[in-house]
């Protein structure tokens, strides 16, 4: 009897185990994951510092806890003294002086500024461009770096290294504290900058690197020729500088390449490479390499290549292979790396790669407890051709428990960009696992545009946006359409940004394919989004230059033929607009034309407007309506 008791204990336990294992992902356990983000090693090189935020959304608040655990694996603890443990890397290597960044009124502005009396008058007073960047008006105000002598510990006199230039090191609108950093030596402070003001800001990507010395006071351009982008600046041990590099002028997408200076000569590492695409990079702890991430068939994986020191031809090495996505390098110890991984199922999580072999190792655990009690999602790689007989990547994920003798309703995952990787990430909005859950199966194509298939690919989509990449996504849906699992009366197509604008067009040209769409922060007209765009140079190299260059052919094809408002006679399918009142890469009247069309010609349609919301929606309980909104209106409209 004791054994049966045991048994019927152990089945139920099993059932109980099974039960709990197919619990239905939903928005409320998505916002109850914590978000892990690297801090780094200990300086004894035996732990890992990591960040945990948490949010509450009853209140709408958030909290970020640090731990410690270590590079063997084990239990996390608490800890509240990092720069003691990691180390201050803005103290200068000689541990006499800091540097720090703040924010110093440099122009007039507000009404208050040129009428000192009127202090409750509510207005801005602008005689050039740039007025607005990202999701903030000028206030007149820009982000300085400061030096300060060490004294005692504490920071003394500060100097500002910009000498009251208005422009801004960390650089907008998503500079950061690596926009600064010490020489290895400790007598220059390098930092990003784009000294460029007004209309010749909002038209130009060209960032550069400028060391300042500490002793003369002189600054020095590192890289004035180069016209691009010259980023993320770093050192290694031997006083070897290197930074992420583009080309072109404009091209905010152009191909990015790791750049390593001795001091006198300058080496381009990656440029042999068409396929690399650098995102980030890392030193190795001896210096001779430089561990980085690149896209590549639709995944991000780690790379290694070899320091001009160590060898004259640079060799580069992929160490990581597998459907996952490596988003970040923490540093080195001994024989491997401390790097961040997400997958469509797995938000991000830590792990140790060994440099030999390549295999991982799962370090942090933050997440485990909730993803043992949802269904996963399987993930499969598809191959479909093109319009022009090329083979496309089409990432395709099915609900939990998929059964392939049953219909479900499927969606076209339109990714924005327009030049991006569509890999492994992990989105806490536009989240696969989530529609997945909901019993969607997602269909999600790497189109014309998307980095890791070669530059070709990825710049074939320039002054051609609904061109090529609009028939990759029909190629794409009617591949997977002709699965019997797939209910061809029932496919709706969502995307935001250049994937809100894919929607937009395609509403005008999918000759019935699908049911529904969904739009967030798409750009629906071209010439009003010229009009009003801030980063200029974003729509002079996508669209070809201004709306009013009649004699540019390529300006005025990608105005009259690609368009989303030119072909609004052909609309016919429900549509749910989404805009957030802060947006001003994609601003606000794109969604309101949008919306009144579809209202006056009759479409049903809904305007989701978060007035407080940016490119994104990142206030926890705006992005929980973000998703019941979403899912009701699928549930509304694929009946």
């Amino acid at each position: 009897m004791k054994h049966i008791k045991f048994l019927l204990v152990f089945i139920t336990s099993i059932l109980s185990l099974t039960s709990v294992a197919q619990n239905t992902f939903t928005p409320e356990l998505l916002w109850q994951l914590g978000r892990v983000g690297a801090v780094g090693i200990s300086k004894d090189g035996k732990n890992v510092l990591y960040n945990v935020t948490t949010y509450n959304t009853a209140d709408n608040s958030n909290s970020t806890k640090t731990y410690s655990i270590p590079i063997t694996g084990g239990d996390a603890v608490v800890v509240t003294n990092v720069d003691s443990i990691v180390g201050n890397d803005k103290i200068s290597p000689d541990g006499k002086y800091i540097i720090s960044n703040e924010m110093v009124k440099l122009k007039k502005v507000t009404g208050s500024d040129y009428y000192p009396s009127l202090t409750k008058s509510n207005v801005y007073i602008y005689d050039d461009l740039n007025y607005r960047h990202w999701d903030k008006w000028s206030d007149g105000k820009f982000d300085h770096v400061f030096l300060a002598p060490l004294i005692n510990g504490k920071p003394g006199d500060k100097k500002d290294v910009l000498e009251s230039e208005p422009y801004d090191c960390p650089t907008k609108p998503f500079g950061g504290p690596n926009d600064y950093v010490w020489s290895s030596d400790g007598k220059q402070v390098v930092y990003v900058c784009k000294k460029k003001y007004g209309k010749d800001y909002a038209l130009s990507t060209n960032s550069d690197l400028y060391a300042y010395n500490i002793e003369t006071g002189k600054t020095t351009n590192l890289t004035e020729s180069n016209k691009g982008y010259d980023t993320h600046p770093s050192y290694n041990q031997k006083g070897d500088l290197a930074w992420l590099s583009m080309r072109r002028d404009g091209y905010e997408a152009d191909k990015q390449d790791i750049i390593v200076s001795d001091g006198i000569s300058k080496q381009n590492l990656t440029k042999q490479n068409d396929l690399v695409q650098v995102i980030t990079y890392k030193w190795s702890n001896d210096g001779h390499y430089i561990y980085f991430i690149s896209a590549v068939n639709g995944t991000q994986q780690l790379y290694a290549v070899n320091s001009p020191r160590l060898k004259k031809t640079f060799d580069i090495k992929q160490i990581t292979k597998g459907d996952f996505d490596i988003t970040d390098i923490v540093g080195q110890v001994d024989n491997a790396l401390i790097v961040s991984r997400t997958d469509f199922n797995h938000s991000t999580e830590l792990y140790t790669v060994d440099l030999s072999l390549g295999n991982l190792k799962q370090l942090t655990h933050v997440n485990d407890s909730i993803y043992s009690t949802i269904g996963v999602s399987k993930v499969e790689r598809r191959f479909v051709k093109t319009t022009d007989n090329k083979n496309m990547l089409v990432w395709v994920i099915y609900p939990p428990g998929f059964d392939a003798s049953k219909k479900y309703p499927t969606l076209l995952f339109c990714e924005g960009g327009p030049q991006v990787s569509l890999t492994q990430f992990y989105s806490f909005r536009w989240n696969f696992q989530l529609m997945a859950a909901n019993g969607y199966i997602v269909v999600a194509p790497d189109r014309r545009g998307m980095s890791g298939f070669g530059t070709k690919w990825n710049e074939e989509i320039s002054k051609d946006w609904g061109g090529q990449a609009m028939k990759d996504y029909l190629s794409a849906i009617d591949d997977v359409s002709k699965e019997p699992y797939v209910d061809k009366n029932r496919l709706g197509c969502v995307g935001a940004s250049y994937g809100g604008y894919s929607v937009y067009y395609l509403e005008g040209i999918h000759n019935n394919r699908f049911k529904t769409f969904i739009a967030h922060d798409g750009v629906f007209d071209l010439k009003s989004m010229d009009g009003t765009t801030d980063e200029l140079w974003f729509t002079n190299w996508e669209l070809g230059g201004p709306y009013w260059q009649k004699n540019n052919l390529a300006t005025q094809k990608s105005y009259t033929q690609f368009s989303p408002s030119n072909f609004v006679d052909k609309w016919n399918t429900p549509i749910l607009i989404i805009e957030g009142g802060k947006d001003y890469r994609v601003p606000l009247e794109q969604a309101q034309m949008a919306f009144q069309a579809a209202q006056l010609k009759g479409i049903k349609s809904k305007f989701l407007y978060f007035p407080d919301e940016n490119h994104w929606v990142l206030n926890p309980q705006s992005a929980l309506v973000w998703q019941h909104e979403f899912y009701n209106w699928l549930s509304e409209t694929l009946k």
